[in-house]
């Protein structure tokens, strides 16, 4: 098969939760693709990573352009702040909103707390970096991708999954409101729902399994994505390719979608 190339050189690309998983896939290959890269995350080192080395530190290793952010997610004000450090770069031109967490509990025996917890930092956090990214990209005139971290949970639920599912659901429909509010500016705004994924929040998951059935009750290709096979579909989201794309979720699963 082919590869894809894209060129991203000159342009500002933010990553929430880039220091590990999808994001650090993500992070990684913008910084391949020319861009200059925020990562932003709670932590610097990456979890669950033969490589050590911090995201953004191997990004420059490899010949590119990353700082570092530390950025709490549920804090609207960090996600502010973390808008604003990249103008000393010219200003975000792609925001990606990947963070997440996954917290596993019923409905009958699942605190309020929990729920509150996992919705702040996979929800309101897209809202909030949605938000702050649409206005400085609107206030500099530029037209702006926005790709916010979805999950084949944003429309299929699954037991056990009472804070996750319905943090996931929201992001679907932030993303529609939100890519009908920024066409206005010439700011697109997608998602991507990735099926299971090789990272640590699917192994938090799904228990560690590595049972072929086990996937395949998930999706027809029987296996989980490393996080590189989902990374491109952002870097296509966020490209002039997708220049006609808004308001799409786009679903990275193994065929999930098609149960």
């Amino acid at each position: 098969m082919g590869s894809s190339e894209y060129d991203f050189a000159g342009e500002t690309v933010i990553v929430t939760g880039g220091s590990s998983g999808i994001g650090r896939a993500v992070a990684r290959r913008f910084g391949d693709a020319g861009a200059t890269v925020l990562v932003a995350d709670i932590r610097e080192s990456p979890k669950g990573d033969d490589d050590r080395a911090p995201t953004h530190e191997r990004i420059e290793r490899d010949g590119g352009e990353a700082r570092f952010v530390q950025t709490d997610v549920s804090d609207s004000a960090d996600l502010e702040a973390l808008v604003e450090a990249a103008r000393e770069f010219g200003g975000v031109d792609v925001m990606v909103n990947n963070a997440g967490i996954f917290r596993g509990g019923s409905l009958l025996d699942l605190d309020v707390e929990t729920f509150d917890t996992v919705y702040e930092t996979n929800a309101r956090s897209v809202f909030a970096g949605c938000q702050a990214a649409a206005a400085d990209m609107a206030d500099r005139g530029v037209s702006g991708s926005i790709i916010n971290t979805a999950s084949i949970s944003s429309e299929y639920a699954q037991v056990g999954h009472a804070a996750y599912d319905p943090s996931k659901a929201a992001i679907m429909m932030l993303t529609r409101v939100a890519a009908l509010e920024c066409t206005e500016y010439d700011i697109r705004v997608n998602a991507v729902a990735p099926g299971p994924v090789a990272t640590q929040i699917s192994t938090e998951n799904d228990g560690s399994t590595t049972d072929r059935s086990a996937f395949q009750k998930q999706n027809p290709m029987g296996r989980r994505a490393s996080p590189d096979e989902i990374a491109g579909s952002y870097l296509y989201l966020a490209s002039d390719d997708a220049s006609f794309v808004t308001g799409h979720m786009l679903y990275v699963d193994g065929g999930h979608a098609i149960y």
